[in-house]
């Protein structure tokens, strides 16, 4: 397999809050792909898709009513310490919960959390060792 993520779905209680959430809120652009069910946001390389949760279930097969931590978070890189506290306030502005404020890290770096209007946790995060390429992307050591 070809190592690559190319669309993170992200399953909403409410797609129309979860679009002002991010479009309206974070300022990310949404492609006319979507349609009144599901929306797709770019977001530099990779694709944000926001879909029903209970259709996203339905289409897994697994019960939607699960809840709690789920073993993932999504991370957010800047290229500067100083931005995950801007980034974590601008997430605030726009709906989210702060789930941890930005700390200096024990791996170097500084990061912080929050959580989207349907509870997805986001990290924003430092990382001296992964350093931003010119497009956003990290520059992976080999």
């Amino acid at each position: 397999m070809d190592p690559k993520i190319n669309i993170i779905t992200l399953g909403v209680s409410n797609l129309a809050r979860a679009l002002h959430f991010y479009r309206d809120g974070l300022g990310w652009p949404v492609s006319s792909a979507g349609n009144e069910h599901i929306a797709f946001l770019r977001t530099g390389g990779v694709v944000l898709a926001l879909y029903s949760r209970m259709s996203l279930a339905e289409d897994v097969t697994v019960d939607p009513d699960g809840h709690g931590f789920r073993g993932l978070t999504i991370a957010h890189n800047v290229a500067q310490r100083e931005q995950v506290d801007s980034v974590l306030a601008e997430a605030v502005v726009a709906g989210a919960t702060i789930v941890k404020p930005a700390v200096d890290a024990f791996w170097g770096g500084r990061s912080g959390y929050f959580a989207d209007p349907d509870g997805h946790l986001w990290e924003v995060a430092w990382n001296p060792h992964f350093p931003l390429k010119e497009d956003g992307s990290i520059d992976l050591p080999v």
